[in-house]
């Protein structure tokens, strides 16, 4: 076992460190948690030297969209803040922000209550966003004090999920002009609700119940049109808002059109909307590892969000890391509406953008970081505490293999879950070393830190420029 010891001193040395915007072969020398020097040929001493030797080195991903320990449709998603953590820590990520659930008609401080001791168990370092489901008086003066007490800055809502998480638009229009006035920032599963449950209500009454139903429950236009409506939302009340887990080239449309009146939108994808199609429902019930809200799309909606990706359009690339085992899936197998939504991503972000996206030429190596660390620590509040490699921010730090082989499987990953959705895919580029606030976290294909190591990053307000 490793103590926490913040006194250790790292020295990374000869490794290419590239950050959202530099590309440079240096040392890092790392003390007390931070990043102390930066420099080529470093004379310092330190009690443990790592040679990055062709190696990339980068800062810690944030993933912006986790739901770790989450009671969903009955059950809990397989993942706590332990294994959830620690799987993040094996593919890159240092730092992941999850959704606390309020209850309706409960407050937000007794959900926070909630979440606080499950995360006393978390490896990797971690924040909350609030998700509001029941917004009143007394609820927004919470928000308040969440933003300027408690550092969650962030307010998740849903247009869908009627009965157990949605907002209607007037709760919706009253919670953004409260977190606006006090710099805060409303994030938005984007889906029209009504629409959706209507066309479930429809397919299952046909005895329609394959999984490839939910994804014909869910069409595009049940999305471009909840972006759009956001956005106006957004717009009225001059809110900051981010749009998560965006999948389909209406959605991003929507956000294009809010350009043009000089609004600015941020906007989340995922891995498994960038990589798959829809054609993964047509497997009869094997399609339910795919089951997810919004759904896998089409081959052109992967080239809007790479294209949104490039353009700067899309800022962030989360997981949406929702996973279940799969006897929970099976709690759906004569009824899709019953499956509980959500896959397992958390340990194969880094690693699958970067041999999708880099290796293969659709964006840069600083895209990469600027997607999966800096944009997140920017526009959630923990930039540059978090998010980069420079004198004085943790010393969150990846030390990664670009041309390294492996295949992705159940029997390697570390998510306590028993399938892999990408079972079989080769990615090229490993994660081999990961240090946590100078701490060795990853090395030699082992978690060197232990339950209890996480802390909770208290957020301050966006620093992203608008």
């Amino acid at each position: 076992m490793i103590q926490n010891n913040e006194t250790m001193s790292v020295l990374i040395k000869n490794g290419r460190i590239v950050t959202a915007s530099e590309d440079y072969i240096a040392d890092l020398y790392i003390e007390n948690g931070k990043i102390a020097v930066i420099g080529a040929n470093l004379p310092h001493q330190a009690q443990k030297t790592i040679d990055a030797t062709g190696k990339l080195v980068f800062p810690g991903g944030i993933d912006p969209h986790v739901h770790l320990d989450m009671p969903f449709m009955g059950t809990f998603s397989s993942d706590d803040y332990e294994s959830g953590t620690r799987a993040a820590l094996f593919g890159g990520t240092t730092t992941v922000i999850d959704f606390i659930l309020q209850t309706q008609g409960d407050t937000l401080h007794n959900a926070l209550k909630t979440w606080q001791q499950k995360s006393k168990k978390a490896i990797g370092d971690y924040s909350y966003h609030m998700a509001v489901t029941d917004f009143n008086d007394e609820v927004a003066k919470e928000v308040v004090d969440l933003i300027e007490n408690v550092g969650i800055t962030s307010f998740k809502t849903f247009m869908a999920y009627k009965g157990a998480l949605m907002i209607d638009d007037g709760q919706m229009v009253q919670l953004m002009k409260v977190v606006k006035e006090h710099g805060g920032l409303v994030t938005v599963h984007a889906t029209n609700g009504d629409v959706i449950d209507s066309m479930i209500a429809k397919h299952l009454s046909e005895g329609k119940t394959a999984p490839l139903y939910h994804y014909l429950s869910q069409p595009e236009v049940t999305e471009s049109e909840a972006s759009a409506r956001f956005c106006d939302m957004l717009h009225y009340t001059g809110c900051t808002g981010y749009i998560v887990h965006m999948t389909c080239e209406g959605a991003l449309n929507a956000v294009r059109r809010a350009g043009l009146r000089n609004q600015r939108v941020f906007v989340e994808t995922c891995p498994q909307y960038l990589t798959v199609d829809a054609s993964v429902y047509e497997n009869d019930f094997e399609g339910a590892k795919w089951v997810m809200s919004p759904p896998i799309r089409e081959k052109k909606d992967q080239a809007a969000l790479w294209s949104g990706l490039q353009q700067g359009l899309i800022n962030a690339v989360g997981t949406d890391h929702c996973p279940f085992t799969w006897e929970q899936k099976l709690l759906g197998k004569d009824n899709f509406a019953k499956i509980p939504n959500g896959h397992p991503a958390i340990e194969h972000r880094m690693e699958l953008l970067f041999s999708e996206g880099v290796k293969k030429g659709r964006i840069s190596l600083n895209k990469f970081v600027e997607v999966t660390a800096t944009n997140v620590a920017k526009i959630f509040g923990m930039y540059p505490q978090k998010g980069t490699i420079a004198i004085g921010s943790d010393a969150d730090v990846v030390v990664f293999d670009p041309e390294a082989k492996h295949v992705i499987s159940k029997d390697t990953h570390h998510m306590n879950v028993d399938y892999s959705s990408y079972e079989g895919w080769e990615v090229t580029g490993k994660t081999e070393t990961v240090l946590l606030r100078g701490e060795v976290a990853i090395e030699n294909g082992k978690c060197h830190l232990e339950a209890g190591n996480g802390r909770f990053v208290k957020r301050g307000k966006t620093s992203y420029v608008i």
